[in-house]
């Protein structure tokens, strides 16, 4: 049975807000943030009939509170999708949207479904990392991880140290580029046209209307950045400047089998080529994207210097410096993260894959001469995921159906 072509038509997000209580999702659901995003992608595509959508997926670190019982299924639900329609939940920590998206790619390649919905959302600010945790003793006890395993802020330092040569100044460099273009992008209008306007209540301002990220730091300088303190590590190289802060958010996209799109009328704006997720030593989690990017190239038969387009999770600056590093790509490259990235916008974990998703997709209209990008991040606990996507607005895509095809199959 040959394998069915899988598309990515359409991806929304929230705006990100900063955790806590006086940030811009203080008073808000987690569950609302995501049906949010899945109605608002109902409203963009209305050739999408929603009894169409064969399965939801929505990813949750934290799967308690309005974060759990099956959410899912509860989006199915919430955002007025048939009954009918099942969805379930998955976590993958700070790839669970990316999860969610390539697990409902499986069942559309195998033929199993021919539409589905995507979904990320984690609300820090309700739900702390690791709230409720209760760690297995053996791991410490019989040494099977390294104890600065379970800090993320710990991890990002061993890479400093593994790596002396990205030193702090680089990662404060970098983090004020990823500054810098998001604010330019945000002037451009690039990011605007995938976000989600999100009804919010304050207690300082009332109800208002959220319709920008948060988070971001125009203007930041490498003298503030450089002044910051290091949380992790006395003298050391990790700030709050140079890494992703806690965050609230959700993210959702539309993924259907390449004919089923057509047959729908539903524009393809990437396809799916192939993706990786693999395991690395825990203690050093930022370095994972690296051989999952040369597993999914190889699976491609394409080489690092095919990929003309970056989207890399920006957990810590260190993590994507030393993915640069490793495939000599320049630090201030434009192949890579043209809106800027997480340390600017926000990283509300098992959201963020979906970001890089649509982020790439309206960079490849943008770029026609590209013709194969990369969505890229690092997983707690020791892991990294890399997708390879084609690009159809390049010369050289060629459809595997083709709309003759399709009319002719009616």
């Amino acid at each position: 049975m040959s394998r069915a072509e899988v598309v990515f038509v359409d991806g929304v997000r929230t705006p990100f807000g900063k955790a806590g209580d006086k940030g811009l999702y203080a008073q808000t659901r987690a569950d609302d943030l995501v049906v949010a995003c899945i109605r608002e992608l109902l409203r963009r595509n209305p050739d999408l009939p929603p009894e169409r959508i064969g399965e939801l997926a929505v990813a949750a670190t934290t799967q308690i509170g309005d974060q759990g019982l099956t959410l899912g299924r509860l989006a199915v639900l919430l955002s007025g999708i048939p009954q009918t329609t099942p969805g379930y939940s998955i976590d993958r920590m700070c790839a669970g949207a990316m999860t969610a998206l390539t697990t409902a790619a499986g069942a559309i390649g195998f033929g199993a479904i021919d539409v589905a919905i995507a979904a990320g959302v984690e609300h820090m600010g309700r739900h702390p990392m690791g709230e409720g945790m209760d760690p297995n003793p053996r791991l410490l006890s019989e040494k099977l991880v390294d104890p600065e395993a379970l800090s993320m802020g710990n991890t990002a330092e061993n890479l400093h140290d593994r790596f002396p040569h990205l030193t702090k100044e680089r990662s404060d460099a970098y983090a004020k580029a990823s500054q810098d273009k998001t604010e330019a992008a945000y002037q451009a209008g690039s990011i605007q046209p995938d976000l989600v306007p999100v009804s919010v209540r304050t207690e300082e301002l009332g109800w208002g209307l959220a319709t920008k990220d948060e988070p971001p730091r125009a203007g930041v300088t490498m003298e503030a950045l450089a002044s910051l303190k290091t949380p992790f590590r006395p003298h050391g190289r990790v700030t709050a400047g140079n890494s992703a802060g806690l965050n609230d958010g959700a993210t959702a996209c539309i993924i259907a089998s390449e004919k089923a799109a057509h047959e729908l009328g539903l524009r393809a704006k990437m396809r799916l080529v192939t993706w990786s997720f693999v395991g690395c030593e825990p203690e050093v989690m930022g370095y994972g994207p690296v051989p999952a990017a040369e597993k999914a190239l190889a699976q491609a038969g394409l080489a690092i210097d095919d990929i003309g387009l970056f989207e890399i999770n920006e957990a810590f600056a260190v993590q994507v410096l030393a993915f640069l590093d490793h495939f000599g790509i320049p630090d201030d490259s434009p192949k890579v993260n043209r809106y800027g990235g997480a340390i600017a916008v926000g990283h509300p974990l098992a959201s963020s894959g979906i970001r890089l998703c649509s982020n790439l997709a309206r960079q490849f209209e943008e770029s026609p001469e590209v013709r194969y990008g990369m969505t890229t991040m690092c997983i707690g606990i020791g892991m990294g995921v890399a997708v390879i996507w084609e690009n159809p607005h390049h010369s050289e895509y060629v459809p595997s159906i083709s709309a003759s095809t399709t009319e002719a199959s009616r």
